[in-house]
């Protein structure tokens, strides 16, 4: 059991060892709790929690290092890692002292990502429950990582635990004596998927699963790479398999260290189960926090406060997942689930005191917008893009963003427009991924006239009706023809192309539209409301545009060109 408290840069350096962090300069001991994780960007405004460990991504050299160190003093931040090797590491230890900021440096090859991942796992420990906390074999409740060394001390072997899927949920100290293979799971947190395929061929995981007690595994051979032994625990709880128990060994366990081992996989049960039910009422908490504050209100201020978000400017960002053909619900909530933790992760590292809940279908999260409105919604968008450029096209999310929440009583009317620009990007009319409000604010109006329109029962009406019944009745294209020839401002070689016709052909048909639907298209106002009509309940057979269109309405009506008719009828 680790003596460091729970969220000290000390307890931060025992965990994650030489595998991940080293200290360059500084006193650990006198960094204090820390309050947060936060990722320093040269180019836009810095929010931190208070005694913050920064992640300097993209710092080097010993100017820009000493320069960051103390712009993070006046932040009051507790620590900043750089990418090692530092470059003229000796040249900063008079900075690191005059500004009490500790540097500490990431393993070369470590995921930035995965460290700041990591890093809020660890300092969130303990966050949910009693102030003080209770301990399950001399280990602290759901303390994964001191759990871990505490098993590494026992069987005098560097530990990882594993859920079901082979990925990281903690490890021990000293991991630099184990091999590559345990040094490269420990940077991505996750197992190679080379060692995977091997153990699945060899039946590793069958016998793993099946066994009580400790399987011994013999190092792969893969091409010329070095593998110490293994030797994997399965823990349980009852009939459900929660995970495993990994020890790179360089000697067999003797029997006392083999009993050790199973103890030990018993008491791991009871900390996973403390964890994941931490975890679950965290998630839960966090859900009924954002919906509070997204309803506004009374209780939105506290809901705020006790997300860590301070009352200043805010807007929503809603997250949809299309629902692709053959997908059933449960690989949709699932898939729901790991975007909206994506999600978190995302935009917590950009603004710390962004929060992330799943309130049914879609992922709603609370953004501090600082800056003038316009520019919030331009950071808000291009933050967006980028989770979702990094998620890629098969999960098939958007994100729609809502206007800027001013106060917490107006964040429900922000929801309100994140709602509503998802529905457009969900609708497969835009070809966007992200778009706010203001973006998509036409589109959105169209949606809701179309609502209102099948709600009170509307029928085609005027010359629309007119032209859909002669159509019918002919077997005709008027209504085709007047949507192209709205579609086109009125140019008839654009629109004659449109619907592959000839010229002089359109322009018979576009004379036979005034006629026959009595429709002057000389007249604006005539010509906005034929193309409402044909946007919100247009004929379904039309090759044109169909109902429920939601292509911006052009900003002004087309004027008749020299090629259209100069009357309504010859």
């Amino acid at each position: 059991m680790s003596t460091h408290p729970a969220r000290s840069l000390s307890r931060v350096l025992e965990d994650f060892g030489s595998t991940l962090l080293d200290l360059e300069h500084g006193d650990a001991e006198a960094a204090g709790e820390i309050g947060g994780v936060g990722i320093h960007d040269p180019h836009d405004e810095q929010h931190y929690p208070q005694r913050a460990i920064v992640l300097g991504v993209g710092v080097h050299g010993a100017e820009q290092t000493s320069r960051l160190l103390r712009d993070l003093a006046a932040h009051r931040a507790a620590a900043l890692v750089v990418r090692g090797p530092v470059e003229d590491a000796d040249e900063l230890e008079e900075v690191v002292s005059e500004t009490g900021v500790a540097l500490l440096a990431l393993t070369r090859g470590a995921s930035w990502a995965q460290l700041a991942a990591m890093l809020r796992t660890l300092l969130s420990e303990g966050d949910v429950g009693e102030a003080g906390a209770h301990t399950l074999g001399g280990v602290p409740s759901g303390d994964l990582f001191a759990l871990a060394n505490a098993i590494a001390t026992l069987l005098d072997a560097p530990i990882t635990i594993e859920d079901r899927r082979s990925r990281i949920l903690a490890f021990s100290g000293r991991q630099d004596e184990a091999d590559t293979a345990r040094v490269e799971s420990i940077l991505a947190r996750q197992v190679p998927e080379r060692y995977l395929r091997v153990h699945e061929e060899d039946g590793v995981f069958k016998e793993l699963y099946r066994s009580e007690g400790p399987v011994h595994i013999p190092p792969p051979t893969i091409g010329d790479e070095v593998a110490l032994p293994r030797v994997a625990i399965a823990v349980r709880a009852g009939d459900e398999i929660l995970g495993s128990v990994w020890a790179a060994l360089r000697q067999p366990l003797t029997p006392e260290r083999d009993q050790a081992f199973r103890e030990a996989a018993k008491l791991a049960a009871l900390h996973m189960l403390r964890f994941r039910a931490g975890t679950d009422a965290e998630n839960r908490l966090r859900a009924d926090l954002v919906t509070t504050a997204l309803e506004g209100g009374g209780g939105a201020v506290h809901a705020l406060g006790r997300l860590g978000l301070v009352t200043e400017p805010t807007l929503v960002m809603a997250m949809g997942l299309a629902r692709g053909a053959g997908e059933d619900h449960a690989h949709l909530t699932a898939e729901r689930q790991r975007l909206t933790s994506a999600l978190a992760v995302h935009l917590t590292a950009v603004q710390p005191r962004s929060a992330v809940a799943l309130l049914g279908d879609v992922a709603y999260a609370l953004f501090p917008a600082t800056g003038d409105a316009a520019h919030a919604r331009e950071r808000a968008v291009q933050v967006a893009a980028n989770f979702l450029q990094r998620t890629g096209d098969r999960a098939g999310a958007v994100i729609g963003i809502g206007s800027v929440a001013q106060e917490p009583a107006a964040l429900p009317r922000s929801r309100a427009n994140a709602d509503r620009a998802l529905r457009v990007l969900l609708s497969g009319e835009s070809a966007q991924r992200v778009a706010s409000i203001a973006d998509v604010y036409v589109d959105a109006l169209l949606l809701e006239m179309r609502d209102l329109a099948i709600a009170n029962r509307d029928e085609l009406s005027g010359p629309l009706a007119r032209l859909a019944a002669y159509d019918t009745k002919h077997n005709a294209h008027l209504v085709e023809t007047l949507r192209a020839w709205l579609d086109a401002f009125g140019d008839v070689i654009a629109a004659s192309a449109s619907v592959f016709v000839h010229p002089n052909t359109f322009r018979y048909r576009i004379r036979r539209v005034a006629e026959v639907g009595q429709l002057d298209l000389q007249d604006p106002s005539a010509r906005f409301a034929a193309m409402l009509q044909l946007r919100l309940m247009g004929p379904a057979e039309s090759d044109g545009a169909r109902a429920g269109d939601t292509a911006p309405t052009p900003p002004a009506c087309p004027t008749p060109t020299a090629s259209t008719p100069s009357a309504p009828a010859e």
